[in-house]
């Protein structure tokens, strides 16, 4: 949800501090704003709106705009934020840092009972001037704090109750920074000269690629000396030292107009780095990475996917893969309501967990219900040490690098590569498919970043097809089995960023009310690369067309179309059937990259949405 910074060291700190919540402006982009000690005391400034707004917006907006009229904090040590409005809406006096001169804060996450604390610090003489639940947990602080910042923490954090993390800096602690994490994550980055804080490593790329991982309840104490940690009873902790494999060049542009181009070009790259090291001797190999075993394979009855938005629709595409070539019941739940259907899981199954982030909240509570219940669970997830990742019992890392547009394109295709693995390692541990078609399979799974790399350089079909439906009002995306299961994650990147209502359905239940939607020049992409479903999803393309829709397919090379009853064709390269939805997947995200550019849209920061959602 929301982006937090913290610098102390011995520098100027403001645009170290602005340049860092760029970096996180992916979490939420409703305001931003930065908090400096400034001589006896803490100087905020802070604006509704993009760190700098786009070009078709005011520009006298936004926190630059405000450094530049207010004029820039100076000082060595500051907190910053960049805000997805949860708790009042977007405007400067709900933007972050929130204080009262005395206490400022930071804060990502959501407090569930502020109102009981607000309306216990009224009665104490508290007044309150934004509409956001962080201004109790700031006031709050402030009632507790006489002159111990741990202790203030501590009683603090013992009232609230919610998901959270915070950074914390008081006045009269010059050049110390606070920290909290309770569920929504929160490095400690350090370097030789300066300490940092972040809700993600890319932040503080600039300056160093060391830092800790702050767990649950724990707050940490930031200056220029160093980092000290501590629990809840003001006990040390000891903790280790990680290192990040991106480096600063992961997380540009490198000449792309848009990080989303940037990172479906990258999907060649991202797919072969996921599958290629868990390929041994020709065949899938999990038991080193996490100790998933042909033993342990067997012992599960059946398998459970969790997961939300384009990780839930990675896990559709696995159900259909691992019951095709397995043979064992797969159930696909959206994480939001996993946890609060009573699902019968047991101890006897297999959980699989998806998330690029690990820290998305629904997906997590999905993964500790499933932990509770004794079922072993496997994650599957881009973030290194993130929560889900530690959380699970086992887990297997994606291998993406960062993504930083919202809408997930590298992440959601090697989320399919690794259902591709796992679908092939069950079906041979389960004796679904010999070990001669798990060669097979593997080893064309091995070429599909080539084919991937093919389809990526017919841009300019995509952008003609993008072209013909930009001015619609909606539409529709049609399939069947493997191809429905696509469906879902085109439509769902179209709306993301165009803005154009367009919905997936399977192409059969068209007939049962759908069809009552088509209108004259209504755009219907048609997905049809499964040839033994494809005379059946035809007739759903003519029986559309018949009530005047333009429509568009997408289907493999060779395959019989009739083109009188379609309007604009992709044909993609051939391919096996069932590796069909990581070639069918980059027209999808392609279109949907086209339209929205063609619209004037902001592609990588779409309205109302973040990169990971570490709220309910």
């Amino acid at each position: 949800m929301c982006g937090i910074v913290g610098f102390v060291g011995k520098e100027e700190c403001a645009d170290i501090l602005v340049n860092a919540l760029r970096r996180l402006e992916y979490r939420g982009y409703d305001s931003a704003g930065i908090a400096v000690f400034e001589g006896d005391r803490i100087k905020t400034v802070k604006a509704k709106g993009k760190i700098k707004p786009d070009k078709d917006e005011d520009q006298n907006t936004g926190l630059l705009y405000k450094l530049k009229t207010e004029g820039k904090p100076s000082g060595t040590c500051g907190i910053g934020h960049t805000r997805w409005a949860t708790h009042g809406e977007p405007s400067d006096i709900n933007s972050h840092p929130i204080g009262n001169g005395r206490v400022s804060i930071v804060h990502n996450g959501i407090i569930e009972n502020y109102r009981d604390i607000k309306k216990f610090l009224i009665a104490h003489g508290y007044g309150f001037e934004s509409e956001t639940d962080t201004e109790t947990v700031a006031k709050l602080l402030d009632y507790y704090y006489e002159g111990d910042p741990l202790e203030a923490i501590e009683k603090a954090a013992n009232d609230i109750r919610g998901a959270y993390a915070l950074g914390i800096i008081f006045r009269d602690h010059k050049n110390k920074i606070y920290a909290l994490r309770k569920e929504c994550p929160l490095i400690v980055a350090v370097s030789k000269d300066a300490n940092y804080i972040a809700s993600d490593i890319t932040a503080v790329l600039d300056h160093t690629r060391d830092y800790y991982l702050m767990e649950q309840n724990e707050i940490a104490e930031l200056s220029v000396e160093g980092v000290k940690f501590y629990d809840m009873h003001h006990n040390r902790i000891e903790k280790e030292l990680q290192t990040a494999t991106w480096d600063t060049s992961a997380a540009e542009k490198g000449g792309y107009e848009h990080f989303m181009l940037k990172e479906i070009h990258e999907q060649p790259t991202a797919v072969r780095q996921t599958i290629s090291p868990r390929i041994k001797n020709g065949l899938p190999d999990f038991s080193e990475e996490c100790g998933l075993t042909a033993e342990k394979i067997n012992s599960y009855d059946r398998i459970y996917i969790v997961g939300c938005g384009s990780a839930m629709h990675a896990g559709m595409v696995g159900k259909y893969l691992i019951e095709e070539l397995a043979r064992i019941p797969v159930t696909v739940d959206i994480a939001s309501e996993f946890r609060y259907r009573d699902p019968l899981v047991t101890d006897k199954d297999l959980v699989i967990i998806i998330s690029q982030s690990g820290e998305t909240a629904d997906t997590r509570c999905a993964l500790e219900l499933s932990n509770k219940i004794g079922a072993d669970t496997l994650a599957i997830v881009n973030v290194v040490g993130s929560s889900i990742a530690r959380e699970a019992k086992m887990v297997m890392y994606t291998n993406a690098g960062p993504e930083i547009s919202v809408c997930s394109t590298k992440a959601y295709a090697v989320q399919i590569a690794m259902m591709y693995l796992l679908a092939f390692g069950i079906a041979y541990a389960k004796g679904g498919i010999t070990e001669e078609k798990c060669r097979l399979l593997t080893a064309e799974l091995e070429n599909i970043p080539n084919v991937i790399q093919q389809c990526i350089d017919s841009k300019e079909q995509y952008q003609f097809i993008a072209s013909k439906i930009m001015s619609a009002d909606s539409l529709l995306y049609i399939g069947r089995g493997l191809d429905y299961a696509l469906s879902m994650e085109g439509s769902l990147k179209l709306k993301e960023i165009s803005y154009i209502h367009s919905e997936s359905y399977a192409a059969g239940e068209l007939k049962h009310g759908t069809i009552s939607l088509i209108t004259e020049n209504m755009p219907v992409i048609a997905i049809a690369t499964q040839h033994k479903l494809f005379e059946k999803t035809a007739s759903n393309v003519k029986e559309v067309k018949s009530r005047k829709a333009t429509v568009v397919m997408i289907t493999g090379n060779g395959m019989n179309v009739d083109k009188d009853s379609i309007d604009y064709l992709v044909e993609l390269p051939e391919v096996s059937d069932i590796l069909m939805p990581l070639v069918t997947v980059v027209p999808l995200q392609m279109i949907a990259y086209y339209t929205a550019v063609q619209r004037g849209n902001n592609v990588d920061k779409p309205r109302n949405l973040a990169k990971s959602v570490t709220v309910e």
